[in-house]
């Protein structure tokens, strides 16, 4: 039954059919990462404000992300949004525009906590110089707050292409989505073909995300020391 339910993999395309699925995936996660990255370093930059108003705006846009669902996001945009306003959005579009923000959101605050960390006698050092606010930020705080902020960002990204699996909600042909579909035409004559197909999909999964989680704790590693 077991050698039954790996020859699905083997029959037509279906392996191509999962990496072009992945494919997608991968696309998906890559545009939100560059995305919530630029956006992110400005949240983070805002959130340092003195204006405690600014700050509660943005702490409220943080939470909102943090408490409410991802996939709650995604339906609600996907389904909700898009019959209010008669809008047609396709799902990657959908899934991109709703990881930037969330990405945005959690990158804005590591971006927050890595400058508020440094010590604060660089700053008044660095005004005292005679440096510009751009200056300031550019030759002294950007520079220290990158090694501390660059393995919570690995780390973001590594969760980040880890959720795009909730793509396949909102009907996005993702490498999930593909699965299904093989495992659905083949479930009659190889009931194991679940286990090879989920389980290709996992070994694809731990390919992309386990070295990025290396990466990171190396990182973390080196500069704490």
């Amino acid at each position: 039954m077991l050698n039954s339910g790996i020859d699905v993999l083997r029959e037509g395309l279906n392996a191509e059919r999962l990496l072009g699925g992945l494919l997608i995936t991968a696309q998906i996660a890559f545009v939100s990462v560059i995305i919530s990255s630029i956006l992110g370093i400005i949240v983070g930059l805002v959130r340092t404000s003195k204006v405690r108003v600014v700050r509660f705006i943005f702490r409220l846009y943080l939470e909102a992300f943090r408490i409410i669902p991802i996939l709650v996001w995604l339906f609600l945009i996907y389904f909700g949004v898009t019959n209010v306003f008669d809008i047609h959005l396709a799902g990657e579009v959908v899934a991109i525009l709703i990881f930037s923000l969330w990405g945005a959101a959690e990158m804005g605050d590591i971006v927050r906590g890595a400058l508020e960390s440094l010590p604060r006698h660089q700053i008044e050092s660095g005004k005292a110089l005679g440096l510009s606010f751009w200056q300031l930020y550019r030759f002294i705080l950007i520079p220290q707050a990158v090694r501390r902020l660059l393995p919570g960002a690995i780390n973001l990204s590594t969760r980040m292409v880890k959720t795009t699996s909730l793509v396949v909600m909102i009907g996005v042909i993702d490498v999930v989505k593909v699965g299904q579909q093989i495992i659905e035409r083949s479930v009659l004559k190889a009931p194991a073909a679940s286990f090879w197909v989920y389980g290709l999909i996992f070994i694809l999964y731990f390919i992309i995300c386990y070295p990025l989680s290396i990466l990171a704790k190396r990182l973390e590693t080196k500069w704490e020391r």
